[in-house]
């Protein structure tokens, strides 16, 4: 009998386990529900897009204050005045960028990391770049917590891209802007894609632009409102409406 109780140790009862097992429970149904309901019904039809987004913990990117509105179809603050985009908005512009595995990747306005963490999750070697320096060092412990320790954080103007590790196959930019940023335009590789909200500060139209031999073709895809994107080539702060 004593290696038969030896061999069956009893382990340490660990209070919030299933507290904590039930909530990922939960989130997960609600993320489940999410997918089906707010982006596949609405016209999102990639399901790589749809599996990452369905695969990342939204949740995890907000305050806890508005854990419980993690799965609604509505931006939600993050802090800094900034904001988590919608559920719909951040799979439409996934979709439309074509993240293919082993695209290099630029996000502008990495926010809370959500974002970069989807653009991940298909495949590509992402670059996101936050003005905010809180935003940015909050992204990059968040994003090695869940797993995403290969995403490079960078703190700095994103109107300006980030030169080093251009070209880009892909850009995708998560703040309106008045016009497209020409560094931008750069640093996008021949065959490239390019996602930005562009209009005034408080109304946007999402518009994808191509990029064939050095000339560029655009698309408008749907209005939307986004944060908007302050640097040398966008606002040039947020009170301007120039």
């Amino acid at each position: 009998m004593s290696l038969l109780y030896s061999q069956c140790e009893a382990r340490p009862f660990q209070a919030g386990r299933p507290i904590l097992m039930e909530q990922n429970f939960a989130f997960g149904v609600q993320r489940r529900a999410m997918v089906e309901q707010q982006l596949r019904r609405r016209g999102v039809h990639d399901e790589r897009v749809l599996e990452a987004m369905l695969k990342v913990p939204r949740h995890e990117f907000v305050p806890p204050d508005y854990r419980h509105l993690a799965y609604d179809d509505r931006p939600l603050p993050i802090g800094e005045s900034e904001t988590i985009s919608q559920p719909y908005m951040v799979a439409a512009m996934t979709e439309a960028a074509r993240i293919k595995p082993g695209d290099s990747v630029l996000e502008v306005g990495t926010g809370s990391g959500y974002q970069a963490a989807i653009l991940a999750e298909l495949g590509g070697r992402i670059v996101t770049i936050e003005r905010n320096p809180v935003l940015a060092a909050n992204a990059r412990d968040r994003l090695d917590r869940l797993g995403y320790s290969h995403v490079q954080v960078v703190t700095g103007d994103g109107s300006l891209g980030y030169p080093p590790a251009a070209p880009y196959h892909a850009i995708v930019v998560t703040a309106g802007s008045p016009r497209v940023p020409q560094p931008l335009l750069d640093q996008l590789a021949d065959g490239g894609r390019l996602v930005i909200p562009i209009g005034s500060l408080h109304q946007q139209m999402l518009r994808l632009i191509f990029k064939h031999q050095g000339q560029v073709a655009q698309r408008d895809l749907d209005a939307c409102q986004f944060v908007p994107l302050v640097g040398q080539h966008a606002w040039q702060d947020e009170g301007d409406s120039d």
